[in-house]
């Protein structure tokens, strides 16, 4: 009796363990316009939903690093980006979405964002992304701001 218990658990035990398995799906409608490193639609289900605060160039101590090099702040962005989500056991491959912040974008900030941003996501399917130009941030010397949404499982 106790032995068939013990079965009957073990099966429970692993459809509740794949009930609850991280899935992400990555989606990108052919009726959509082609998308440069990022991807259209993300669906994410099971896992811990992971809020990232937006990250800048700033260091431990909260200084802003690298003040007029936007290339330079952008790989800070990234690498504060990488120090959070290890925090929480996660990786890049783990983002689902991503919203950046470019004070004064243009055609060559945007080629500078996608050139540091490949070098952490190494996946073929990379999160839902937004960009989004503004005047300003909080600080004149904070020339970008990037939050993400994570699965971890």
């Amino acid at each position: 009796m106790f032995t068939r218990f013990c079965q009957l658990l073990t099966v429970l035990l692993l459809f509740c363990t794949n009930l609850l398995a991280q899935q992400i799906q990555h989606i990108n409608p052919p009726t959509l316009a082609a998308s440069k490193g990022y991807t259209q639609v993300v669906v994410a289900q099971g896992g811990r939903t992971v809020y990232i605060s937006g990250q800048v160039s700033a260091n431990s101590k909260g200084e802003i690093m690298h003040k007029s090099d936007f290339r330079a702040q952008t790989r800070q962005v990234f690498e504060n980006m990488k120090t959070a989500l290890a925090a929480v056991g996660a990786t890049f491959a783990d983002v689902v979405k991503t919203t950046t912040y470019v004070v004064g974008t243009d055609a060559e900030k945007i080629g500078i964002v996608r050139e540091v941003r490949n070098q952490y996501y190494t996946s073929p399917n990379p999160p839902a992304s937004t960009y989004v130009g503004v005047q300003a941030l909080y600080d004149s010397d904070v020339l970008i701001e990037i939050e993400a949404i994570a699965v971890v499982k």
